[in-house]
């Protein structure tokens, strides 16, 4: 059979439903690998398509990809007992997006018997999901070479070992099951792990803290920075990254992850596929060194632990603060070290003496002190924070102050912050840029 020089795109296709927010409207979108190859599309990469969907997919699938330049689409299974469709509460993952796969306990892939030819494809990228990657390894070529993007599928390596010897990249974000039992802690537990497979590359996303390019061949680690900007949607992003990188693999590894980089970053920022290919195609005339040059922001995961955030907030147990705990859930979830005073030193009884008053006074500013960054959120202008804000202002430590009901828009607050805003995205990107200047001057 004659190569096709494509990369294959080997995964499950879902239908995305982006559950309705305050001042955004519900969306519907091709989910899947369908981010992937809206990607390679973007990227000017050809590329085809093998999945598995459920039957009433696969027209709609064939006719969407088509007109986004997708050379073959291979229906690799059906799916059976659940419609592969997956609501997405947070789509600025500002905290972990909800997602809810409908129906999951029963779905069913049933591959299809015989199984297509793949030998034709050279360079595949597959996204694993409920189907047994083994059960593939005999359709392809012995001299086909894998990207693995492994989300939330996969508890570990296992699996995959028959591609042994033909792994070129492994793919894995913060937010996937297998890191947060392998690598959450510590990286070289991971690492081995996927040394056992033979890899060149293991790339680490990690989300707005950027990412980081690991060689396998040589133990050379490569950061590649996060550019923060308004998040529109993030679904998918990875999986652009993924897609992008591996189809630019023939680059070289460095500049096909900065490029899969840019890629995803796009993506973030617009739903609307013209749009997208627009951006990624004026990214891409900048050359390597000039992209390399513009930086960005890099804080790796099991970095951020070395910098404790000051929660200052009315954290009360009578008040109503649900966006302050949406902001403490926000920054634990992205693995920074919050510390709530309230739950460090207690709640003072009400009313309270004066020798406890003045206990809890010491303690807390004994915390603050101790912290490098303060995020306040001052409902209600409550006094206390705003006293704790200004201390820290005084400190010379930087302030993110998350407003959301915009009651404290005044001089010494909005101009003594290092970021203020009503937008919870705003402040959890100044975070990581605040938090990473201090990681870049500490080096």
């Amino acid at each position: 059979m004659a190569r096709i020089d494509a990369v294959l795109v080997v995964g499950e296709l879902v239908v995305d439903y982006t559950l309705a927010q305050h001042g955004a409207m519900c969306k519907l979108r091709l989910g899947g690998v369908g981010h992937a190859a809206r990607g390679l599309w973007a990227a000017e990469l050809e590329y085809s398509v093998a999945a598995f969907c459920p039957q009433y997919l696969v027209d709609e699938a064939k006719g969407y990809l088509a007109e986004f330049g997708c050379k073959e689409f291979i229906w690799l299974g059906d799916v059976v007992g659940a419609p592969n469709v997956i609501l997405i509460g947070d789509v600025t993952e500002v905290s972990h997006q909800g997602y809810e796969e409908l129906m999951r306990d029963t779905k069913v892939v049933k591959f299809h018997d015989p199984l297509p030819r793949l030998d034709a494809y050279q360079k595949v990228v597959v996204f694993p999901g409920r189907f047994d990657i083994n059960t593939l390894a005999s359709a392809f070529a012995e001299d086909a070479r894998f990207s693995f993007d492994i989300a939330y599928d996969l508890e570990d390596l296992s699996s995959i070992e028959a591609f042994k010897g033909r792994v070129e990249a492994v793919i894995i974000s913060t937010s996937s099951s297998l890191f947060k039992r392998l690598g959450k802690i510590d990286i070289d537990t991971l690492i081995d792990s996927i040394k056992t497979l033979s890899s060149d590359v293991f790339l680490l996303k990690e989300n707005r803290g950027g990412s980081r390019l690991f060689d396998m061949r040589n133990g050379c680690v490569e950061e590649i920075p996060a550019t923060l900007g308004r998040t529109v949607n993030s679904v998918g992003v990875g999986d652009v990254y993924t897609g992008v990188m591996a189809g630019l693999s023939h680059k070289g590894w460095s500049e096909a992850a900065w490029r899969g980089c840019q890629a995803a970053t796009a993506y973030s920022q617009s739903t609307f596929p013209d749009d997208i290919k627009r951006d990624v195609q004026r990214g891409f005339r900048l050359s390597l060194e000039v992209l390399q040059a513009l930086g960005g922001t890099v804080l790796p995961w099991h970095h951020r632990q070395n910098y404790s955030i000051y929660l200052a907030g009315p954290d009360f147990s009578y008040v109503e603060k649900q966006e302050l705990d949406c902001a403490a859930d926000s920054l634990t979830y992205h693995n920074f070290k919050v510390r709530r005073p309230i739950l460090k030193n207690g709640e003072l009884k009400r009313p309270a003496s004066e020798s406890d008053l003045r206990r809890t006074y010491q303690m807390d500013c004994h915390l603050l002190k101790e912290c490098d960054v303060v995020f306040a959120v001052p409902l209600d202008r409550d006094p206390g924070t705003l006293v704790e804000l200004g201390m820290a202002i005084e400190m010379g430590k930087p302030v993110i102050t998350y407003d959301p009901r915009c009651e404290n828009e005044n001089t010494m607050v909005v101009a003594g912050s290092s970021i203020y805003s009503a937008d919870l995205d705003t402040c959890l990107n100044g975070t990581f840029n605040v938090i990473a200047k201090l990681r870049a001057e500490s080096q």
